[in-house]
């Protein structure tokens, strides 16, 4: 499969991003399919994959044999023979070696789909576990879906380019309702699913956690009493929404002191501290280690 990734930078992202490489892709489409392990190389030559790093596309890899440990957001997983991988753009992961992952990689870029299908296979649902176990019966479709998709890509033949797009997108269309369908089963991501005001409460977090982090301030923006708030993350996460702000705050921050030259004091900043003394203090007691030595742990 043609290389996943180059080394190019995404204008004023201070993080070091691979993009997908379209002129890489077979015929230049917005997705790729192929084997991980032997074979033609499915990464850069040259990306530092066991380095954290992140993507701007979507990597899905359906492993064969196991097992494999991936870090994603600076959380280890551990995938064995039928399990997926789903990372999606923007998160920061790193490989363990690539000479251990064997099994198939679809790889895909942003806008390939349309919005409908976008929204429908929960593309962004970035509360989904990216580890999924399939059972047998949902391993055997998934195979089945993937297998077809494959074919259809490689497949440059029989059909103009317009009609092979169209083809793949229905294809991967397919593949990715059925992945969807498994990530969302699990019982924390039904719950999470499920739950209108923990999924706003996480959405305005999302948007504002750089600059806000109050939970009072949070309950006014949508409407709910604190207490009201309270309730409704705890039955989602079993964490408090403070406690659930803050993981938020210091995963961006391990972002930026992980993969960034930005001093440790811009860093506080973009996470909403302008005091450099208050995020250092903040970030040793939900780490129990300081920002720079964090960030040596990693260089």
């Amino acid at each position: 499969m043609a290389e996943i990734a180059d080394a190019r930078g995404q204008g004023g992202d201070p993080i070091r991003t691979f993009p997908f490489p379209v002129d890489l892709s077979v015929l230049g489409v917005g997705m790729q399919v192929g084997r991980m392990g032997a074979g033609p190389t499915w990464h850069a030559a040259d990306a530092p994959l066991e380095r954290v790093h992140r993507i701007d596309f979507h990597v899905v890899m359906l492993f064969s044999e196991g097992p494999v440990r991936h870090m994603i957001d600076f959380a280890e997983y551990e995938a064995r023979a039928g399990d997926l991988l789903w990372i999606r753009p923007g998160q920061v992961h790193r490989f363990s070696g690539t000479g251990d992952y064997r099994g198939t990689v679809l790889t895909m870029q942003p806008g390939f789909l349309p919005r409908a299908t976008v929204e429908a296979t929960g593309l962004y649902r970035y509360d989904l576990p990216p580890l999924l176990h399939p059972d047998a019966a949902q391993l055997t479709a998934l195979r089945s879906a993937l297998a077809q998709l494959r074919r259809e890509y490689e497949d440059t033949t029989t059909l103009p380019l317009s009609l092979h797009t169209a083809v793949l997108r229905h294809s991967l269309t397919a593949f990715l309702l059925r992945l969807a369908h498994l990530a969302a089963s699990s019982a924390e991501a039904a719950r999470d699913q499920g739950d209108t005001t923990f999924t706003l409460f996480r959405d305005a977090v999302e948007l504002g956690f750089a600059t806000n982090h109050s939970v009072s301030a949070y309950a006014d923006q949508l409407g709910y009493s604190r207490r009201t708030l309270v309730r409704a993350v705890r039955a989602a996460t079993g964490e408090t929404p403070k406690g659930f702000i803050d993981k938020r705050v210091i995963l961006e921050a391990k972002r930026l002191l992980a993969h960034t030259e930005l001093p440790i004091g811009r860093v506080g900043v973009a996470v909403g501290f302008p005091d450099a003394a208050n995020f250092s203090k903040f970030f040793h007691q939900h780490t129990e280690m300081t920002p720079a030595a964090f960030r040596a742990e990693l260089r």
